[in-house]
């Protein structure tokens, strides 16, 4: 029954907390593959670190196993929330993915290429099969930026960046406060933001995006075709 109601809590809030879900060598793992970069947002490709931290039988794929049991990673993003990095983002919903090469496949579109690495916005059916997960490498609260989100806004659909504040607060608004080893689970289309950290510490986030979804040939996910460990630059800011 424990994982019946976590997919009934999961399909009515867009969201699932995972408390103390990264084991201890799988949190290393992670930091490893975090560095010390400072900047606001880097993208992740492939390394034995992140390899061993997403292995079937690591901590968070067992933890997600109930959700998405064929769910596998396809981008991964790291945040630092620093002194150097201290952002904040108006509510907003992500759907762009990362893909090996741009093709021309209907419903594929807002195409955009960052370093190198093709970026689009994909049909709102993808979005719909993919989770948004972040792993806290920090504790988390108000004074050091967190994440906002708006519970249940996955079921609007897509929204318009210019409504997106007025849906936002049509839903309950949680505050994502969180300690080193949580998980966040979300629906893709789950609206969220963040405010700048009032305090001058890192608050270190990763953003791993899943599914369980192929694209159509010749497009491919990103992610799965890079294999030696490097960072580039992010667009978007959590």
């Amino acid at each position: 029954m424990k994982g019946q109601s976590l997919c009934d809590e999961f399909e009515n809030c867009g969201r699932i907390w995972l408390r103390d879900a990264i084991s201890k060598a799988d949190l290393a793992r992670f930091d490893s593959a975090a560095g010390g970069s400072e900047q606001a947002g880097q993208r992740l490709d492939a390394s034995a670190a992140l390899n061993d931290a997403l292995s079937r039988e690591s901590s968070l794929l067992r933890a997600l196993r109930c959700l998405a049991p064929a769910a596998e990673p396809v981008r991964i993003v790291a945040f630092n929330k620093s002194e150097k990095a201290n952002w904040g983002v108006p509510w907003h919903q992500d759907r762009i993915i990362v893909v090996a090469a741009k093709a021309d496949v209907a419903g594929y579109m807002n195409w955009t290429n960052k370093s190198g690495v093709w970026h689009c916005e994909p049909p709102r059916a993808i979005l719909e099969n993919m989770l948004f997960v972040r792993i806290h490498l920090d504790d988390s609260d108000h004074s050091n930026g967190t994440m906002e989100i708006a519970l249940g806004s996955h079921a609007a659909g897509v929204v318009r960046t210019a409504d997106a504040a007025a849906v936002a607060n049509t839903y309950p608004i949680e505050t994502c406060t969180a300690e080193r080893g949580d998980v966040l689970v979300l629906k893709m289309l789950t609206l969220h933001a963040s405010q700048p950290a009032k305090v001058q510490s890192g608050r270190r986030v990763l953003r791993v995006d899943f599914s369980s979804s192929h694209l159509p040939p010749p497009l491919s996910w990103g992610w799965q075709s890079r294999q030696s460990p490097r960072l580039m630059p992010e667009g978007e800011h959590q």
